[in-house]
């Protein structure tokens, strides 16, 4: 049916509407894709810190830095060298938080956790959070992926 004044018919005004839908269904679909074949970012090899922020820890304590668009911790051992662990859980890539009052890393998604060195002790995560290697430079403190050479 098409009214005299209208601009479309029926037809073309619900083929319009099907064609957006799917268009964005697969707008939907196809960007996760493309985001996994080409990630949207690139880690750093390396990242430098002001020591003068770390070196007031206590051992034991741990602190949060930026490895990228990642979260890093940074733990100072007995031995009074510093443990730098970047933040993702290695079950989903989620995100972990320290819990100080346990001494433990937490992953809330699926309940994964982490002891103080990183080594996962309970949940679903199959490997520990990954390593990451500390050099004390003049008045900075340089963390870099294991194996990195300037």
């Amino acid at each position: 049916m098409r009214i005299p004044d209208s601009l479309f018919t029926r037809r073309r005004f619900l083929g319009a509407l099907i064609g957006g839908w799917l268009l964005a269904l697969a707008a939907a679909v196809l960007s996760p894709l493309r985001k996994f074949i080409i990630p949207p970012y690139r880690e750093p090899d390396e990242v430098t810190l002001p020591l003068a922020d770390y070196a007031s820890l206590g051992v034991g304590e741990v602190k949060p830095f930026a490895w990228g668009i990642k979260p890093g911790f940074l733990r100072k051992t007995a031995d009074g060298a510093y443990l730098a662990l970047v933040g993702v859980c290695t079950h989903l890539d989620c995100n972990v938080t320290w819990l100080p009052e346990r001494s433990k890393f937490f992953c809330a998604c699926h309940e994964g956790w982490y002891d103080e060195n990183g080594r996962n002790i309970a949940g679903p995560p199959p490997k520990p959070l990954r390593r990451l290697e500390t050099a004390v430079e003049a008045d900075n403190l340089v963390v870099r992926k294991p194996g990195f050479v300037r």
